[in-house]
């Protein structure tokens, strides 16, 4: 059985920093990519990032390109996502998501996520 455990997750004054870490247990399986999803309360899912397992390429969404920096560790399974300039519209729980399976494009992670997921990190940004 495959399990995400997230963590990094806390409390932050604006413009504040925080690195998230996602770890997968559970293998072996074969991963194409790696990605970041949040939600905060009352509000859609929202994708931030994704990275290719066996290469460099890195896919973001525009509202947190520039802020936030996703990037890998494939000797520890492991996803971060660093975030800088943190804002209170920040705030949301953060979910780390694998696909195992190839794909044509890692773009297509941010409307169709891969099958695995993690519990979620909460971070609060304060004012």
């Amino acid at each position: 059985q495959v399990q995400l455990v997230e963590s990094g997750g806390g409390l932050v004054q604006t413009g504040g920093s925080l690195r998230l870490s996602c770890a997968v247990s559970g293998r072996p399986f074969s991963t194409y990519a790696m990605a970041w999803f949040r939600q905060a309360p009352g509000k859609e899912r929202e994708f931030l990032a994704t990275i290719h397992w066996n290469s460099d390429a890195t896919f973001y969404a525009e509202s947190v390109k520039g802020r936030f920096t996703i990037s890998k560790d494939t000797a520890k399974n492991t996803v971060y996502l660093q975030m800088n300039n943190l804002a209170p519209e920040d705030t949301a729980a953060y979910h780390c998501n694998v696909a195992s399976h190839p794909r044509s494009s890692i773009r297509s992670m941010r409307s169709s996520p891969g099958e695995y997921w993690g519990q979620g990190t909460q971070v609060t940004v304060s004012s």
